[in-house]
This record gives structure tokens, sequence and C-alpha cells, in this order.
């Protein structure tokens, strides 16, 4: 399988394609890393990205940040950090791949664990995060060519325990080995309009 890992070279997309690296051909794209550049906020970029990797069997999107801060001191432009970036590119890259994948083949995006498990400064995340899981629950029932969408939703990866220090009290970080199985999960089987959470 040909799978295109935007996001790949990122801490969530490098435990992403750890497990399918294994298996099959991985072409990685990223705003500051990976074999193709993209900014997965501009449609145009995305759509080049798209041009320039080819046929793909599965695409892989772990890419977005969104906001984190006290809600009282968040502004309208905090807000839209989230909106543009990891809501919007992840669905820029879902929407425009519908045009390039082979039929059959399978779209995988990255939530987290915000929505499920709320957490002080964290309500920006987890309003993109709910967003993803019902983007991909509502867009399963309608996907063509036999094409399938689904969304991973992790909890805090141990790598990034020390960068987020002290906003997820009493969270037990989780492996980048199974992160990297629920995509596999996601990827190689049948499953469709799925979150698969990983806590």
């Amino acid at each position: 399988m040909r799978i295109l890992a935007v996001g790949g070279e990122g801490t969530v997309g490098k435990a992403a394609i750890s497990d399918l690296r294994q298996r099959h051909e991985i072409v990685t794209a990223g705003r500051n890393s990976g074999t193709i550049t993209v900014d997965v906020m501009d449609e145009a970029s995305v759509e080049a990205m798209f041009k320039t990797a080819g046929p793909v069997d599965a695409v892989v999107v772990t890419t977005g940040h969104g906001h984190f801060g006290p809600v009282a001191e968040m502004t309208p432009q905090h807000f839209r950090k989230g909106v543009d970036d990891k809501l919007m590119g992840q669905i820029n890259v879902a929407l425009i791949s519908l045009r390039y994948l082979k039929d059959g083949g399978s779209i995988t995006l990255t939530s987290g664990v915000t929505n499920r498990d709320f957490i002080r400064k964290g309500a920006n995340a987890a309003s993109m995060n709910g967003a993803l899981d019902d983007f991909v629950r509502g867009a399963s029932i309608e996907m063509p060519r036999g094409l399938r969408i689904n969304v991973v939703s992790p909890g805090l990866l141990e790598e990034s325990a020390k960068k987020y220090d002290g906003f997820f009290p009493g969270h037990q970080p989780v492996t980048a080995a199974r992160v990297g199985l629920a995509f596999t999960k996601c990827v190689e089987g049948g499953i469709n309009g799925q979150v698969v959470a990983v806590d």
C-alpha cells in the first residue's frame, strides 16, 4: 500500500506510521518537514501536495494545533487558531483527497482526548476534537467509491508529556506503539466512521 502521511514527521505523526511503515510505502508531507511541503490551511497547497504525491491508497493526517488557555482570557482570534489549523486543515486534506485516493482507499484523521476527558485551558482543543470526530461520523455514510474515513483519538503521548506538563493532571500517557496500532486498524482494517480512542 502507498500511504501519504500528512504531518508524518511530527510527534503524533511518527507514532501514527510507526507500525504501518514496516509493511507499506510511506510518503510524508508537512509544513516544515517531510518529502513534500504543504500548508494544510491553504487549499491550493493541499491540491499541489496530492498532485506531487501521485496515486495513494490511504491518507493519514496528524496535523494541527489549537489554542490552550483560560476561557476567560480567550479571544475569538485565539479560538480561530484551532478552527483554521487543527479543524479546517485536516478537513481540507480529507475533502480534497476524495479526488485523488484510489478506489477503496481510506482517510484517517487525528483528534484527541480533550473532548472525552476535559481539562482546564482545553476548551478550544475539546471543540476541535469533537468537531473532527463528528465530521468523520457524518461523512462516513456518504463516502464515494468504497472509500472509508476514520479518526484516531489518542490520549497524551509519552513523548509529549514534558511539553504539556501540568495540562493533563492524572492522565496516564499512552505509548507511541499503541497509537500506531490504532492507525493500523483504521488503514488496514475495514472500519468506517469510527472514532478509535487510545487511552
